[in-house]
Formats: structure tokens, sequence, C-alpha cells
């Protein structure tokens, strides 16, 4: 029994060394630290891309969040957690600010690859997706569904924009929202949406009046379309 003991103590000890020599390994040569993405583009867009091109972003069941930004014009993608009950979402692709032992267990085990590259922008669940890019870019539908709401988005007793609540035609129980845009003026409630096709609006510019995470990622202001998940149940409460 004790020598099983001693085997079971020198092979743990043994994996915890070879776990921290890949981590020593990666820390020296692999770089670390804060991490500031240049503007990416995928291959696949151009310069006059307009539309965004098919990419599932995160998903939360039966919800597949697209890509609502022309990939030649998005910036940075990052996950936060939100208020007021907001769904946690399971991204797609890699986190590019993942820390050392993530690194080392991807390394070890493999995952965590693949586009887009994202970012955790704070701690707690990822249920608020921010796609970066420029005041006045458009904005696209991320689900197939119908609009149900569009109200007043107020940061600090002014409106910025609005709020869009999409009902989304593969889960009617749930809501998504999208806030930090200019809604078109030719949308309106009960209007049926098809994602990467009907434009919601414009991203408006919300860097005089708040410090944006997503500035840690992006060579501007880090101005971005927020997208959120919520049951229908929680829109009626609130």
């Amino acid at each position: 029994m004790r020598d099983a003991r001693r085997a079971r103590r020198f092979a743990l000890v043994s994996l915890l060394a070879a776990v921290m020599l890949i981590a020593l390994l990666l820390t020296a040569f692999g770089g670390g630290g804060h991490t500031t993405q240049q503007l990416q583009v995928d291959p696949a867009a151009t310069s006059s891309q307009t539309k965004p091109f098919p990419q599932i972003l995160a998903m939360h069941g039966p919800i597949r969040l697209q890509m609502p930004i022309a990939q030649g014009r998005r910036t940075a993608i990052g996950y936060h957690a939100a208020p007021d009950g907001a769904l946690a979402l399971s991204p797609l692709g890699h986190q590019g600010n993942e820390g050392v032992l993530q690194r080392v267990f991807h390394k070890v085990f493999g995952g965590g690859g693949g586009a887009p590259t994202w970012y955790r922008l704070s701690g707690g669940p990822t249920s608020a997706l921010d796609v970066g890019a420029l005041p006045g870019t458009d904005v696209y539908a991320p689900v197939d569904g119908t609009v149900i709401g569009i109200t007043p988005y107020v940061v600090a007793g002014h409106r910025y924009g609005s709020r869009i609540d999409i009902q989304p035609q593969s889960a009617p129980s749930l809501i998504v929202s999208l806030t930090q845009l200019r809604a078109d003026a030719s949308l309106a409630v009960g209007a049926n949406v098809v994602s990467g096709a009907t434009r919601l609006g414009v991203v408006v510019d919300l860097s005089r009046v708040e410090r944006q995470a997503l500035a840690r990622y992006t060579n501007d202001a880090g101005n971005h379309v927020s997208v959120e998940l919520r049951p229908a149940v929680s829109l009626v409460l609130n």
C-alpha cells in the first residue's frame, strides 16, 4: 500500500513538474502579458465588403449568433459579464488573451484554436458579446427573427442610439438585444430580419462618455455593438 501511494505521489509530482516546465517555456519563448491586437481582416474579406459573410461567433442552445459587422470592418471581438439575467454565451474561435495555464492545457491536450480571435474583457460569464467597429459602421442582424422592440439606449442620462430587441426564429422564448447602435430609420417593430442581410443601424460613438474595455485590443477608442441574450420573460418583467 505504501509503495502504491509513493508511486501515485511521484506520478503527480512529475506531472506538475512537467506542466510548470511547459509554462516556463511558454512564458520565456511564447510571449505573455498584455496583448494588443492589430486590426485583423479575415482573408475572405475585402475592402469593398459591406455585408458580413456568414460566420457564427457564439452559441447558446439553438441560438447561433452571426457576425453583425462586415469582417473587413470589425476591429476586435470581446466578451464580458452582463447584468440583468443575460445568458452565458459559448464563444467560437480562440481566446487571444488566455492565461499561461490555459495555454499549457491547450498545448498539451489540444483545443482552444480556430477563428475568430476573441478577448475576455472581464471576469464572470461571457454573457455580453462586443463586436468592435468605427462609429457609423453598418450593423446587421445577428439572427433571423422579428423585431419586437426599439427603445432608447441611455448612458449618463443621455440617449446614445437605441436598443433593438429581436425574437429569434429558432428560439421564440429568447430575446437577442443589440445596443450601442443608432437604429435605421426604416426599421420598425414587427419587421422580419435576416441574419447578415438586414441592416439594423450604425455603430454610435460612446468614447466621450465611457471608457471602453475593447480599446485595449484595438487601434481606436473601442467603439462597438453589443449583443446579449435573455429569456423573453425577463424582458417583460423589466
